[in-house]
This record gives structure tokens, C-alpha cells and sequence, in this order.
């Protein structure tokens, strides 16, 4: 252990030694005035990883009305809306910072806010109040010198999260540790200690107690992780799903219709991972996390249990699961105080997902395909990549034949770009040349018009003007005769 302990030291050394000269020019000055400044947590852990991290934390034995002087004197603008928890944030350039004095709390059983917030004296005793022994872990400044009281240097090596007091008190203080623990596990690829899994069930409903937005952020902060399998089956394995996406463990008593996967929980979560995998930045270049397509992924099934039915001969139906589900995604989002924009993406992702298949068993009319895009939207291109990643059959021929469906409809979606404006699919007419036309005021009468042109649009494409009032006509002496 001494030597990682000393390889550690040099790494946090070598590594914070090239932060700004501001920073260093700041922990000289808490010095100064006979005060501890050290940075601390996330971005000791990533230091030790070898990962970047642009947030820097700090904590210091002095009072806030100490620290807000030192900030001054470092020539610093000042924000204090942490005040009474202890932290002052100050600005000087391009570099912002936010100091916390060295604390202990004691909490209200109801809530995992503080109830009390006292000050505390050594850099110990604060790094003990953190939620894991990774991030247990400070750098002394000005002098580089590495403190890891709770041994988070080889919680690191064994990649592994731990609690610096015993997890029953770190959850039952704050349950949103537990959320924490998942995201972590899915961030960096770590396991959960046993005793932190033990706690994390027994405690699991204490996380009623959390807001439904800090859940949110945990949750998404999850999904947009490197691997988020890892997170969302701690969630499922040790009972918090069951509290804050209820939907997901539900899945595991679905078995799929098919036969071949597990379970939907299972074939979920796969189809996450793939979806992950055709993720694409702008221009189709750098891989970037879609927070809207993981969603959808994971959540595009949940449906099926409310909708199964046991046919005749042993077989198992899901009719109408994707409708049924994108409502049940939207109820769900909704109590996670999700915007309205997100919802509505993922949940139009859930509905339409199934849309596709069937195109390789008979042929789409151009008509299909032009529905197919105006009902997707602007989700058409996550639509592309979700209904790629909804196939999971272990059978090869099979799952060829699908990827060359899609490859063939994707094709017909940019023939048809190419010959007519499919972005937007809208009537040859607008509602003011159907008045002028027909002769009508504005009523029903023109919004039956305009419905009718549209399904003309769908079926033959593109009308010069000429044509699209000829089938005006033709439709308006129809409703006449």
C-alpha cells in the first residue's frame, strides 16, 4: 500500500502542480492568513484515474466571512448564495471557484436536507461527511500534499465504492447517496462494496424522502454515463427502480415473445447498449450521448407487461404495448419533472417504434414511406437508430434480413428526399387559397379540405397548382352530389 500510496502522491503532484498559477496564488494566500484550503472529491478521484475534470472543488477551515475577505484581496467577484451551508463562490478572469468551509450536519429524518450545519475544525472529519471513499480524498494546497484518511487510493485500485462511515448512516442521512452509487458504478465502471449493497436494499425506500428533480438529475446523469447497464441493474438489483422508475423492474417478469432473450428487462437494457453504440455526433462524426434516444431505448418496452395476453397453442401477444407504453413513459416523465420537449421525443420514440417492422413482409407504397417520415418528425433519425437497436435475435439470417430492410427503406426515404420536400410534408394548397377556391369562409368545411388534400399529398406526391385545384374541386362536387 506504501506504494500506491507514493505513486499517488506523485500522479496528484504531477497532475495538480499544472493548474493555474490563480490556484496556487489562492491556496498561498488561505496560508497566509493561517487557514487550510485543499481541493477535494471528483476532481482528486479523476486526477487519480487519469480523467479529466473541469470542475474544481474546494474546502478550507475558514469561516465564510474569512474566505470572502482572502477572495477579495485575490481580486475575486463574489456570488454567496451557498452562505448559510458554508460556501462562497468568487470569479476572477475565466476562473471560478467555490469554497466550502470544513463542516458536520445533523439531519431531519423527513428530509435529506441538513436540519444543521455546524463548522467543523480538521479536513478529516469533513472528508468523513462524504458520500464515498473515492471522493474522500483531498489535495492540500499550496503544498500538493496528498490526505486519504478512508483509504480511497485503494478503493480506486480495486475499483470499488465503499462509504467512509458505515453506509446505514451515510444513506439514511442522505438517501440520494444510493442514487449516487448506481450513477458512479455506471461513470466509472465500479462495483459496490457488499456492505454497501446490503444497505442500499434495506434502505432502498428511503429514497421516497429525495426530490423528484434531484432523482431526475441522478437518473439522467446515469443514462448519459460510459456504461449505464451497470447503473440502472444496481438500481433494479438492490430495490430502488421500484421507487423511482418502477417500470423497469416490472420487466423482468416479461418474458420476450420470441422466446430467445431472457426477459424484456434484458433485451432492454442490450438495446441501450446498441442504441449507445450508433450513437453520432453533428454530421454523423463524433460520438456524443442522446440523452432523448437512451430513453427511448431503455424505456421503448415497458408496455408489454400491462398489454400481455396468453394466446391459444402457448403463444404471448403484446398488442398495442408501444401505444400503451409511450403513455405510460409520459405519466413517468411527467412526476420526474422532465421538460415537456424531452417527453414528448421519447415518448413519440415509444410509440413509433414498431412502425417499421412488417416493410421486408410486404411492400410499402411510397405513400407508407412518406407517412412514416411526417409521423416521425423530427425524431426520424433517432427513430433510424432505435428501430436498429431493437433487434436482438440471436438469429443471424434473421437479424441480417432486418438490417437490410432498414438499409433499403432508409434508401427509399432518400430517393424520395431527393424528388420532394419530405421534412414537411404539407397539402399543394393552403387554407387561404382553399377559401379562395371554393369560395367558403373559414369553418370545418376548409379543415376537411385541407385533411383531404394532405392524405392526396401522402398518396401521389407533389401537385402543381393546377392539379391540387382540380382535386379540390373534384372532392368539393363529390361532398355535394
Amino acid at each position: 500500500m506504501a506504494t500506491s500510496t507514493s505513486a499517488a502522491s506523485a500522479r496528484v503532484r504531477d497532475t495538480f502542480s499544472q493548474l493555474p498559477d490563480a490556484v496556487h496564488d489562492l491556496g498561498r494566500r488561505f496560508e497566509a492568513a493561517g487557514f487550510e484550503l485543499a481541493l477535494v472529491g471528483g476532481p482528486v478521484r479523476d486526477a487519480l484515474l487519469g480523467r479529466d475534470c473541469a470542475d474544481l472543488d474546494f474546502t478550507t477551515s475558514a469561516r465564510p466571512d474569512d474566505t470572502e475577505a482572502i477572495l477579495r484581496a485575490w481580486g475575486s467577484s463574489i456570488w454567496e448564495m451557498g452562505r448559510d451551508f458554508g460556501t462562497i463562490g468568487g470569479q476572477r478572469g475565466d476562473l471560478k471557484v467555490e469554497i466550502t468551509t470544513y463542516r458536520t450536519e445533523t439531519y431531519d429524518a423527513d428530509s435529506r436536507k441538513p436540519q444543521q450545519v455546524d463548522f467543523g475544525d480538521t479536513l478529516e472529519g469533513d472528508l468523513s461527511r462524504r458520500d464515498f471513499t473515492v471522493n474522500s480524498m483531498a489535495v492540500r494546497l499550496p503544498s500538493l500534499e496528498l490526505v486519504d484518511p478512508f483509504d480511497g487510493v485503494s478503493a480506486l485500485e480495486l475499483g470499488e465504492l465503499d462509504t467512509p462511515v458505515t453506509p446505514e448512516q451515510s444513506f439514511d442521512d442522505d438517501p440520494l447517496r444510493m442514487l449516487r452509487g448506481a450513477r458512479f458504478a455506471a461513470q466509472l465502471g465500479f462495483s459496490l462494496s457488499q456492505r454497501v449493497c446490503e444497505a442500499m436494499t434495506a434502505l432502498a425506500p428511503r429514497i421516497a424522502i429525495v426530490s423528484a428533480e434531484r432523482v431526475r438529475d441522478e437518473l439522467c446523469k446515469t443514462i448519459l454515463a460510459e456504461s449505464p447497464r451497470r447503473g440502472f441493474e444496481a438500481l433494479v438489483e438492490f430495490g430502488l427502480a421500484d421507487h423511482v422508475l418502477p417500470e423497469l423492474p416490472a420487466l423482468t417478469l416479461e418474458m420476450d415473445e420470441h422466446h430467445r432473450h431472457k426477459d424484456v428487462y434484458e433485451h432492454s437494457l442490450t438495446v441501450l447498449d446498441q442504441a449507445i453504440a450508433l450513437e453520432t455526433g453533428p454530421d454523423g462524426a463524433v460520438p456524443a450521448p442522446d440523452l432523448v434516444l437512451r430513453w427511448a431505448a431503455l424505456l421503448h418496452d415497458i408496455g408489454k407487461p400491462p398489454t400481455r395476453r396468453f394466446e391459444p397453442g402457448g403463444g404471448v401477444s403484446f398488442h398495442h404495448h408501444e401505444i400503451v407504453g409511450a403513455k405510460m413513459a409520459r405519466r413517468r416523465m411527467r412526476a420526474l419533472k422532465f421538460d415537456n420537449d424531452t417527453i414528448k421525443a421519447v415518448s413519440r420514440l415509444i410509440e413509433l417504434h414498431l412502425r417499421f417492422h412488417g416493410y421486408g413482409d410486404q411492400s410499402w407504397t411510397d405513400a407508407a414511406v412518406r407517412r412514416y417520415v411526417t409521423d416521425a418528425g423530427d425524431v426520424l433519425h433517432r427513430l433510424h437508430r432505435l428501430t436498429r437497436s431493437d433487434c436482438t435475435t440471436r438469429n443471424r439470417a434473421r437479424a441480417r434480413k432486418l438490417a437490410t430492410d432498414y438499409d433499403d427503406l432508409e434508401h427509399r426515404i432518400e430517393e424520395l428526399s431527393e424528388k420532394e420536400e419530405l421534412a414537411a410534408v404539407r397539402p399543394s394548397l393552403n387554407g387561404e387559397q382553399i377559401m379562395e377556391i371554393l369560395g367558403i369562409k373559414p369553418g370545418r368545411e376548409v379543415g376537411a379540405a385541407y385533411k383531404h388534400l394532405l392524405e392526396v399529398r401522402f398518396e401521389r406526391g407533389p401537385l402543381d397548382f393546377d392539379e391540387a385545384r382540380a382535386e379540390l374541386l373534384a372532392w368539393w362536387e363529390s361532398r355535394e352530389a
